[in-house]
């Protein structure tokens, strides 16, 4: 007996429900967690220069410009304003092994409800937001923009979007951002970063924007349980291999290579001065985004 064909408003019905769904709960965490937090760490860090004028009584001995003031032999003052609108962009990795999840969702899932947070914070406070989904190439470039229609393709996007390619260059990403992107912006970095080469690009986005990576990992891609031999294929390259997971050495060295990795991506992020926020599939990313915000809010306060 032949199948019926699948209803195909019955999909989109679907799809619709899951965006909605997701916009309805990291809705609810901007407006009970975030939303503030935001605003204090990153409201107000672009000053753009106005005028100089005459020192008046009560103003900051900081501001005075020195040279006008050795020139005319008065003092005066710097005049500074607030940049109040930032822009925010995602770059979102939705390379093939983001589809891997040994929880009740994908690392691709994570980074989307992680994207989807950030994106409401930023137009709760009137704050564009612009999306870079790249895999080994550019996948989509959604320049930034205000609205909840907007943040809503966002999450869409992240979600759903079928990529043409499979493998990761973190490379072209950035590279990408680097040449389209020219205004300062709030860089967020949502990879599994299994790429290598892309340190130089890395260094180049981090002087000209506000980078912070937010690196997406499967403990079940770290760490494998005792159950025999396994064939084992590479989602990026297709590659197949064998594993025997009852050697203990094996097991031990797929743990210590994992290990290894994330040790050399925090020291490369340490050493270009660029924070972190570490996810984890089957794990609540709540501490983590608070704990970011709480190490902003320190350092601001001892600028």
């Amino acid at each position: 007996m032949a199948r019926p064909d699948p209803n195909p408003l019955a999909d989109i019905s679907g799809l619709l429900g899951k965006i909605r769904r997701l916009e309805i709960h990291t809705r609810r965490l901007v407006d009970t967690a975030f939303a503030g937090r935001y605003h204090s760490v990153f409201k107000g860090r672009g000053i753009n220069f106005e005028e100089v004028r005459e020192y008046q009584a009560g103003d900051e001995i900081r501001s005075i410009d020195w040279n006008v003031t050795a020139r005319t032999g008065k003092p005066y003052v710097k005049k500074f304003t607030e940049e109040r609108e930032l822009v925010v962009m995602l770059l979102v990795d939705v390379s093939a092994s983001g589809e891997f999840g040994s929880s009740d969702r994908s690392k691709r899932e994570l980074a989307a409800e992680l994207a989807a947070v950030l994106a409401f914070s930023a137009i709760r406070n009137n704050d564009t937001v612009g999306l870079l989904l790249f895999t080994d190439r550019t996948e989509l470039f959604l320049p930034p923009r205000k609205g909840r229609s907007h943040v809503l393709r966002v999450i869409r996007e992240v979600l759903f979007r079928a990529p043409s390619g499979t493998g990761t260059s973190l490379r072209k990403a950035l590279d990408f951002l680097n040449h389209t992107v020219s205004r300062r912006a709030v860089v967020f970095l949502l990879s599994d970063f299994q790429d290598t080469g892309y340190e130089r690009s890395l260094a180049v986005a981090a002087r000209h924007h506000d980078l912070i990576a937010l690196p997406v990992r499967d403990p079940r891609e770290e760490e494998l349980p005792d159950v025999g031999r396994l064939t084992l294929e590479d989602a990026e390259s297709g590659r197949q291999f064998q594993l025997d997971t009852r050697s203990p050495g094996v097991r031990e060295a797929v743990r210590q290579a994992a290990a290894d990795r994330r040790s050399a991506l925090d020291r490369l992020l340490r050493r270009l001065a660029i924070d972190r926020i570490p996810l984890t599939t089957g794990e609540d990313y709540l501490p983590a985004l608070r704990g970011f915000f709480l190490q902003r809010e320190r350092r601001k306060a001892r600028e």
